[in-house]
């Protein structure tokens, strides 16, 4: 026995910018989970820390749901 999962086509993709709570990022990859898309996004840069960096700052794993286009790109994307 199989079970089918209807999944939608993924609202974001690969290298785009993105905004959610926290911050602003690039989506790395997405995949399917639980019946939701997942985004990995590697979060802005922000200003150089005192002690300085040993590298990228940080990436996070948020659902669709959590993730909006930038307020600029959706006034653009709405001309």
């Amino acid at each position: 026995m199989s079970a089918v999962v209807d999944l939608t086509r993924p609202k974001f993709c690969k290298g785009q910018k993105v905004e959610f709570i926290g911050g602003l990022g690039t989506i790395i990859q997405y995949c399917p989970n639980s019946g939701y898309w997942s985004y990995l996004i590697e979060m802005e840069m922000g200003s150089e820390p005192e002690m300085g960096r040993m590298g990228y700052e940080t990436a996070i794993l948020l659902f669709e749901t959590d993730i909006i286009l930038p307020q600029d790109e959706l006034v653009a994307t709405s001309i």
